[in-house]
């Protein structure tokens, strides 16, 4: 249909004696471009036009598939206009340049192919992941990991035809590659530990995108933010960027406190031990409290005990874990138990210990520097007894003056 197509145009040319060849020509490869223009405004349109109306049914994938093609069969309307126009020029003309033309058509169709497949990979993921348009949506860095993937083989298998429609053999480029591999193999260990580090993440899943990971080995913790190829991106709690290469994980082990289903209030608490009557009764009601807590999850361990005899104190174990696992609301549950653990301290008439040290001397032993502080104790109680008797006198003095002058 094109070599028709062609054929016509040429003809036109050739026969139409009215204006000069040049002229011909130039007026031909205009109305190419003009019509090229036209056709792809138009195809825009209607797939513009199709995406409303397929937007409204429940498929996504008919939105993501019209979206992702729109664009690149816009600029395929391009490429075989231009491709037309170039070819009536070249017959007419002896540039160099027009000579590529074939090669130009087969690279820019290989383009435009791939360009619409990783656009629609890219929809693809982005319907998988979102909660708005799935009822179950898939975890991102799953998904993200085969989209990436994906695009990798795509890219590398439009190479190759690329390569293989300019005239380079496939099987040379592969067998190069081989040998070349394993040179650059030994020269960026580093980086292909990286990769499989990388790619080993993403198989095993230890943790995910908005995950709170740490390690007891390193020092790394916070919020993971990106995991890539090479580096995975951690935000620490003071929210600096860390950025940790990917074959770390495979040599460290990594905690990740997001699964965690509870988390744990543990706590020693201490009371006199003036008060060892009410120990019982106080261990009884504290256990009683925590499984009537509604934030406290008694489906799991919950231990309430009288410990241990401590240097000063008597030790109550309180071993409990919370329904919560974010940590600011934890921490609100943990200060409401710790108050109501101490108001029933106090409602026993018993008091939380704190260090205190009780010293027993034998009798007769004097500590030195008593006698001086007798002395000083007896001459202060004189002192006083002199001063309480000049005072007594004066208002005894007083209240007769008084008395004389009432009468």
């Amino acid at each position: 249909m094109i070599g028709d197509v062609m054929a016509m145009v040429n003809g036109w040319i050739e026969n139409f004696g009215l204006l000069s060849e040049a002229w011909r020509v130039g007026i031909v490869v205009f109305a190419l471009v003009f019509g090229t223009a036209t056709v792809a405004y138009i195809a825009s349109h209607i797939i513009a036009a199709l995406e409303r109306k397929f937007s409204q049914t429940k498929n996504l994938f008919d939105d993501a598939l019209l979206h992702a093609a729109r664009k690149p069969v816009v600029a395929f309307v391009w490429l075989q206009g231009v491709y037309w126009a170039a070819e009536v020029a070249h017959k007419y003309s002896e540039a160099e340049i027009f000579k590529a033309n074939e090669s130009v058509l087969q690279i820019g169709f290989i383009f435009v192919l791939v360009w619409a497949v990783l656009r629609l990979i890219k929809e693809a993921e982005g319907i998988l992941v979102s909660p708005l348009k799935m009822k179950q949506p898939m975890d991102y860095t799953t998904v993200n990991a085969v989209s990436k993937l994906s695009r990798a083989v795509v890219i590398i298998t439009a190479v190759l035809i690329a390569m293989q429609s300019m005239g380079y053999s496939i099987s040379g480029v592969l067998a190069f590659g081989g040998v070349g591999g394993i040179a650059v193999g030994f020269a960026a260990k580093d980086l292909l530990a990286n990769f499989f580090g990388g790619f080993i993440i993403h198989l095993d899943r230890p943790f995910k995108v908005g995950d709170w990971v740490r390690s007891p080995d390193r020092n790394i913790e916070g919020t993971v933010e990106h995991i890539g190829w090479r580096l995975t991106t951690i935000r620490t709690f003071d929210k600096r960027p860390l950025y940790v290469p990917n074959a770390a994980f495979t040599t460290i082990a990594v905690e990740n406190p997001s699964r965690m289903t509870n988390r744990r209030i543990y706590e020693t608490i201490g009371i006199r031990y003036a008060d060892v009557g009410q120990m019982a009764s106080i261990v009884d009601d504290i256990k009683a409290m925590l499984q009537e807590h509604e934030e406290i999850d008694s489906d799991e361990t919950l231990i309430v005990n009288f410990l241990a005899f401590n240097a000063s104190s008597l030790d109550i174990m309180v071993y409990t874990f919370t329904k919560t696992t974010q940590w600011v609301r934890f921490h609100e549950v943990k200060q409401d138990v710790l108050l109501k653990i101490s108001d029933i301290i106090e409602g026993y008439g018993a008091e939380v210990a704190f260090p205190t040290r009780t010293l027993h001397l034998p009798e007769g032993v004097r500590l030195s520097g008593s006698q001086s502080e007798g002395s000083s104790d007896k001459g202060a109680a004189d002192s006083s007894g002199k001063s309480s008797g000049k005072s007594q006198n004066r208002q005894t003095t007083g209240n007769v003056e008084d008395s004389g002058e009432a009468e």
